[in-house]
Order: C-alpha cells, then sequence, then structure tokens
C-alpha cells in the first residue's frame, strides 16, 4: 500500500480538486451471479439486498451471531451479478467460507481479484471502469439510524472497479496520490472503515455504522437479534471518536497505541491522518463513559511520546436504549 508520493497536504488538495487518483492495493473485488445472488445475500448481510436496485450504491456487514462486526463491504449490482469490494486481509478465507454457505441456492461466486483493481476518486468517474460504487455516507440510508450529528465536512469519495490490463490509462488522466490522503479525509468526516477500525469486539452501534451499514427493518440474518437488542435497550460498551491530536511534538501514534484518561486505559487509536486543514488527528475507540470533556492522552509506543488529544463527539455515550424501558417492560406486561 502507497501511504504518499510525494506531500500528502498537497495530495490531499489535488485529489479534492479532481486532478489525481488513488489506488487501494489493500482492496480486492469477487462477485455472485445467478439468480438467487440477491436473496442470498440478504440472508447473510445486514443490509437489506433482496431489492437492490440496479447500479444502486449499499453498504452491508457481516455479522457473528453475537452481533460483532466480521467484515464489511461496499456492494454494487449490475442486474447479472452483485460486485462486492472488500479489503484483502483474509480474502482466501472468506471465499471458502461463502461457497461454504450456498447450499442449494443458485449462485456463483468468482474471483476477480486478479482481472480488476480498485481506484478511489473525488466525485469522479474514471472512463473505462466495469462500474463505480458511490458511497453513502453520511446520508442516513432507509432502514438506518443515527445516533451523532453527521460531520461539516464533505465526503464524496468514489471507488471505481478498473480492469488491471487498462490501469495505466487511469494515469494519463489523473495524478497519482497515496492513501494517506483518504485516511485523513476519512477522520475528518467520521467515517468507519475496516480493517483497522474493526477488532474482535466490534459492534456497529460504537461507529455509528447503522448509518448507512445496517437495514433495522429487514429479515432475519446472523446477528440481528443482538443489533436489535443494544439499538432498541442496551448501550455499546464502546464509540468512535475524532482526536486532534498535539502537533507540537515530532511524532505521530500508530494504529493500536493506547489512549488514557488520566491514569486510567480508555481505548486504542484505530486510524491517524495529517489532514490539511485541521492537522494530526486519529479515530480512537474509548471507553463509552469516557468524559467528552476530559482532555485525553495518546502514548505512542514506538516513540514513547505522549500526546494530548481533545474529543469531537462522533457517536455519543447515549448510543442505543431508543425504546423507552417503562413503556417496554407495561407492553411485556400487558402480552403475558
Amino acid at each position: 500500500m502507497t501511504q504518499s508520493f510525494a506531500n500528502p497536504l498537497v495530495e490531499q488538495r489535488e485529489f479534492l480538486a479532481g486532478k489525481s487518483a488513488i489506488l487501494i492495493e489493500e482492496k480486492v473485488v469477487f462477485t455472485i451471479s445467478g439468480e438467487d445472488r440477491l436473496t442470498w445475500l440478504n440472508d447473510l448481510f445486514s443490509q437489506k439486498l433482496d431489492e437492490l436496485l440496479i447500479g444502486a450504491s449499499v453498504e452491508a456487514l457481516w455479522l457473528d451471531p453475537q452481533g460483532r462486526i466480521v467484515r464489511d463491504f461496499h456492494i454494487v449490482d449490475d442486474g447479472e451479478k452483485a460486485w462486492l469490494i472488500t479489503y484483502k486481509t483474509g480474502f482466501a478465507e472468506l471465499l471458502t467460507q461463502l461457497k461454504r454457505m450456498v447450499f442449494r441456492a443458485k449462485v456463483v461466486i468468482t474471483d476477480c481479484s486478479a482481472d480488476y483493481a480498485v481506484v478511489a476518486t473525488w466525485d469522479k468517474e474514471i472512463e473505462g471502469s466495469a462500474l463505480q460504487w458511490v458511497d453513502p455516507w453520511p446520508e442516513i440510508t432507509s432502514g438506518g439510524y443515527r445516533y451523532g450529528q453527521a460531520s461539516n465536512e464533505v465526503w464524496l469519495y468514489r471507488e471505481n472497479l478498473i480492469p488491471i490490463a487498462d490501469i495505466e490509462k487511469v494515469w494519463n488522466h489523473f495524478g497519482k496520490a497515496g492513501t494517506m490522503v483518504i485516511d485523513a479525509l476519512r477522520i475528518a468526516s467520521h467515517r468507519p472503515a475496516g480493517p483497522n477500525e474493526i477488532d474482535e469486539k466490534s459492534l456497529p452501534h460504537e461507529y455509528d455504522w447503522l448509518t448507512t451499514a445496517v437495514h433495522l427493518s429487514k429479515g432475519c440474518y446472523r446477528g440481528q437479534e443482538a443489533v436489535a437488542k443494544i439499538h432498541n435497550l442496551g448501550h455499546p460498551p464502546r464509540r468512535l471518536v475524532l482526536l486532534h491530536l498535539d502537533g507540537s511534538g515530532h511524532a505521530l501514534p500508530e494504529v493500536g497505541d493506547e489512549v488514557y484518561q488520566e491514569e486510567n486505559l480508555v481505548g486504542k487509536i484505530t486510524t491517524v491522518g495529517q489532514h490539511y486543514e485541521m492537522g494530526p488527528i486519529a479515530l480512537a475507540l474509548v471507553k463509552r463513559n469516557t468524559d467528552l470533556a476530559a482532555v485525553l492522552s495518546v502514548h505512542c509506543l514506538n516513540g514513547g511520546e505522549q500526546l494530548s488529544a481533545h474529543q469531537e463527539e462522533i457517536v455519543p455515550a447515549s448510543a442505543g436504549a431508543v425504546v423507552d424501558l417503562g413503556e417496554f417492560r407495561a407492553k411485556r406486561g400487558k402480552e403475558n
């Protein structure tokens, strides 16, 4: 993965101006074809996919039975097959798992990772792309729910599927930018994404991912009961927060560095960026009850430095519990 070709701040401005594109080497593509493809995907993932319109861009999560996030997907259907974009980590195991779950469904899973590259642009479509995925963030999609306030930053991110044989043609029209650009812009826009944001305990509610990746009214899928229970009656144990980092030092934290409130360990860094306007910023997962007004301390494990960090709320501590508990108990009492 190319982090930066030159100055990442200059690259951000050029990317936002539509002058450059970003080859996302960590992403891969596969397709699901066959007449049952959409109903089969609908049964597996958190998004409503059985009535997916041709050309519509959606996001979906694959959850475990406890409602924890296994992987996120970007999906577009072209009328004959569904195209799925995901990250390369664990991709072979993913395809093996999905093929085991086909059973009698009329679907065919095809690995296209050797045929197509994923190239990101800002509000532009690359000529010759097989298709384009348009990020629905930060809009609340059908069946979704947002706990916090959307960022004021504009987010016009696109992913273009380019035949690998034609990839060099892209650079005849676009300059090259590195993936540090996406990191910084994504942080500023409060945008969660795998794999760095996801660990073995991740719940969609902790990231406000119900906004675009979960349909709360669709039929049964793995993890649905856990998602509904936390949304209606509980609170996720952690929350995603944007950290404005002290930029007076030379060090920046890395993914996994620890976040403290005074002497108490409250979370970890998930993404770090140097924004062309905001300066050094990061996404972090912190405990739900972490004081939003507190100045936090990030411990850089490699450099040994400690950076102070001011929080910008993404997911509020009140996330979840949208059902009035008194009314819920009264209703259950009447039913029983």
